[in-house]
Parts: C-alpha cells; structure tokens; sequence
C-alpha cells in the first residue's frame, strides 16, 4: 500500500513533496496574498509624507484630509473585497478566487503606480483594496481548511506572519529609498513594487489543489479523498476527517439552503460576534501606528527621514511578535490570549498619551513614545491579531462559511477605514488625547471578549460548527421561551 505521504502528484500540478512540504508549498502560495495584504497597507506610511509635497515637487499636494482619503480608499475598497470574495469563493472554490485577486492585485498597484492625480490615485487604490480585502477573507479560510484539525492553528497564523513580513518590508523599501534616493517622485517605486506578491500568487494557484471541504461540499468525494491523501500522514486520519465532513455535508445537504441559513438566529449571532470581533481588532488603533507612525513621530521633533526608518522598527517587532505567537496560539486559549493583548494594549496607549501629552518635546520623547509603539505592536501582533484570523476561519459553519467570513472582514475593514480616515482629523482636533479615547475603546472590547466569546482551540470545524449550533441554539430557545 502506497504511503500517503510519498503519493505522487495530483490534478493541481504539484510536485511529489512529503506531506509537510506540500502543507509549507500551500501554504506559502496562499500566504502571497498576505504578503501582498500587507506590503500595500505599510508602504503607504512611507509614501505619505513625499505624496504630500506639492506636485511641482513630484507629490500629490495632499491635505490633512485627502491624505485620510487615500489612506482609506484602499479600506473601504477592502470591505467590498472581503464581501464579495465570500460569495465568489462559496460559489467557485478558493484556489479560483485567489486566482482572481492576484490579478486586482497587480491592476491595482500598478495604477497607484503612474496615477498622475489625487483622484486617479483614489480609485486605484480601492481597486487595490478589493483585492487585499478579498485576499483577507479567502486566505485564512482556504488554509484552515487545508491544514487540518491538528495543524490549523499554527498554518492559519502564517497569514498574520505574512502580513506583517509584508509591512516590515514596506517600511525597509520606503526607508532605503529615503535614504539613498533624492528623486521627487520616489513613492511611485514604493508602490509599483506591490506588483511583484500578486504575481507570485497567481502563478501559485496552479500549482495548489482545492480546498477538500469546498469539494465534499460541492460532492466531489472523491477529488477531495485524493487532496487529503496527499495533505494527510495518517491513513485513519483521513478516514475520520473525511467521514466528518461527509456528515457535514449531508446535514448541510438535509438542512436549510444558504439563504435560509443566513436567516437563522445562531448563525446571525456568529456572523455579529464575528464583526464584534472586527471592532476589537481595529478599535485597538493597531492602523494608527502601523499608517502615521512617522507622522507621530515627526510630531515630536523627529525629521522625515529619521521618522521613516524608525518604522522599520514597527515591522521587525511586529515579525519576531508573530513568530512567537504562533508557537504560543499551540498552546494557549484564543480567550487567554486575547484577553492578555488587549490588557497590555490599553496600558500601552495610556502611556503613549501620557508621554506625547505631559512631556517636552526633545528626543527622550521621541524615543519613549516608540517604544511605547513597539511594546504595544509586539502584543497586539502576538496576542489579537493572529487570533482574529485564526477566529475568521473557524466560527463560521461550511455552507456559508465564504459569506459570512467576507461578510465580518468586510466589517473589520469598514471599522480600519474609519480609523484610518479619522485618525489625522482627531489628532489635529484633541491632539494626543486620540490615544486616551482608544484606550477607554478596549476597555470595552475587553469586557466583549471576557463575555462573549466561546473557545475554540482543539475542536475540527465541524465539531466547532456543532458546539456553535448547539450554544447558540439553545440560548435562542431559552430566550423565546422566557418571552
């Protein structure tokens, strides 16, 4: 009997790798769209301040507030992406909506790329942002459903290391061109790089198979049986993960249709908690700093250039941060980490504001107010952030399990656009008592997440969709029968 882990090739065209090499390869292609996710939301903050000269100097011309616009029409465009791509990749699988992002990804980059005016510039980057939104929504889902019940957690948190990777590489280009080039136009190379992820995972999806719960869901059995073959080490593994979506199915074949169970009262209180959870994420100001560091900065008497490299440190803590919360996401609660996250995160703003607010400007501030950042971003990247993807992936049931995760990163991204936008006009409003009001923000998402949400770690999806069901269900009944 041939071993699983040694078959040869499939369909898809990969080559023959063991089982862990497959996983990495999958893996690593899905993850472009991360890397691409990422890149194109850190290069901004390096643009920005050379966008804002005037265009007789190579810039744009931006004010306080067309530099909120740009910023956030690639986040509202986001929102849109994560939206539809649920609906496209419930309805065409994931490997082929992938495909398609890695398209937008490169029409859009190179369109920010020669815009010759702000408005140009807007529309592109929510093209753009259509596709980093819809990449944001389909990667951790077609992952989780690659990697298995054993493997789900780490594989799904590559997406955040990805993410960040991309950012801490926008800020390493955008600090090395202010370093060594003198050119007015230089942030248009900043962005025309954003092309080269979205090639890398178009040409990647030839060479993935198909997410083997997306094919028992279509009752393609036997296609799915060959992709957990090659995914899987253990025969009886297989045999159980297989049965348990074929259970799946069927129940979701004997149950209500799509539309009547986006109807259903426990799957609108998961898709709720799901954006819920988009607020606890963005509302911790995590963009603020990952978008106008250098503008913070430069606030306290820091130069252009020494406030643009001073981001790269945002991007090495934010990597070396998701390293280590991928080994601790094997061994802790999503509940715990969490919680932990978001009670240092608080901390963090009280005490960024309290330097920018109560201090002199000189260089100690400069150097306490990042460190306050870096403190901040290695919790928020250990901590919440890989858990609101990993969480995405797994709350929500097969048969709409592509709506209604586009339909909660749709929100998430609607929640990062606002702060995006109204970040600059808050600070030059109350100046940096903004950091006081995100910290009051968490305070209540701590107490959401404290009384909320369920836990998750070491169930398969359908045992999770089975305890969603039956919690959600029953406090449903429960509550019609008190009325």
């Amino acid at each position: 009997m041939q071993n699983p882990s040694q078959t040869p090739s499939d369909d898809s065209g990969s080559l023959t790798f063991t089982v862990q090499q497959r996983l990495f390869f999958v893996v690593l292609v899905a993850t472009m769209g991360a890397l691409a996710y990422g890149y194109d939301t850190g290069i901004i903050s390096g643009a920005l301040p050379y966008m804002t000269l005037p265009a007789s100097q190579g810039g744009l011309g931006l004010t306080p507030f067309t530099e909120g616009l740009v910023t956030s029409s690639l986040t509202f465009g986001s929102a849109i992406g994560a939206f539809l791509s649920g609906y496209v990749s419930d309805r065409f699988g994931r490997r082929i909506t992938l495909r398609s992002l890695a398209l937008l990804f490169v029409a859009g980059a190179l369109g920010t790329t020669v815009a010759p005016n702000i408005e140009i510039m807007v529309v592109m980057r929510f093209i753009l942002g259509i596709a980093v939104g819809g990449g944001s929504s389909t990667v951790p889902v077609f992952i989780a459903e690659i990697a298995g019940p054993k493997r789900r957690a780490p594989l799904v948190s590559r997406n955040e290391l990805m993410i960040v990777s991309g950012q801490l590489l926008a800020y390493i280009v955008s600090a090395s061109m202010s370093l060594l080039l003198h050119e007015p136009q230089m942030w248009r190379y900043m962005l025309a790089l954003a092309m080269v992820p979205g090639v890398l995972l178009f040409i990647g999806t030839f060479f993935v198979p198909a997410s083997p719960h997306w094919m028992v869901a279509e009752g393609r059995f036997s296609e799915a049986l060959r992709i957990l073959r090659k995914l899987r080490e253990n025969p009886r593994e297989i045999k159980k993960e297989m049965a348990e979506m074929r259970e799946n199915a069927r129940e979701a074949r004997q149950g209500p249709a799509a539309r009547e169970l986006l109807k259903e009262k426990w799957v609108v209180r998961l898709l709720l908690m799901g954006c819920g959870m988009g607020i606890v994420l963005q509302f911790t100001g995590v963009n603020a700093f990952m978008y106008y560091t250098p503008i913070i900065l430069k606030s306290t008497g820091l130069g252009t250039s020494a406030s643009i490299a001073a981001t790269i440190g945002n991007g090495v803590v934010s990597v070396l941060a998701t390293f280590a919360g991928i080994k601790a996401i094997s061994h802790f609660g999503r509940r715990p980490m969490l919680m932990t996250g978001l009670s240092v995160v608080i901390i963090m703003q009280l005490a960024l504001g309290a330097v920018l607010v109560f201090m002199p400007q000189n260089l100690t501030q400069s150097l306490l107010a990042l460190a306050c950042i870096l403190v901040f971003l290695f919790f928020m990247q250990m901590c919440i952030s890989p858990v609101y993807w990993l969480l995405m992936a797994e709350l929500f049931p097969m048969k709409v399990r592509g709506v209604l995760t586009g339909s909660a990163v749709a929100f998430q991204w609607i929640c990062n656009a606002a702060v995006a936008f109204a970040f600059p006009p808050l600070l030059s409003l109350v100046g940096n008592n903004a950091f006081f009001i995100f910290a009051g923000i968490n305070v209540a998402s701590l107490v959401f997440v404290l009384l909320v949400l369920p836990e998750t770690r070491g169930k398969s999806l359908e045992q999770i969709e089975t305890h969603m069901r039956e919690r959600f269900g029953e406090k449903t009944e429960d509550a019609a029968s008190a009325a």
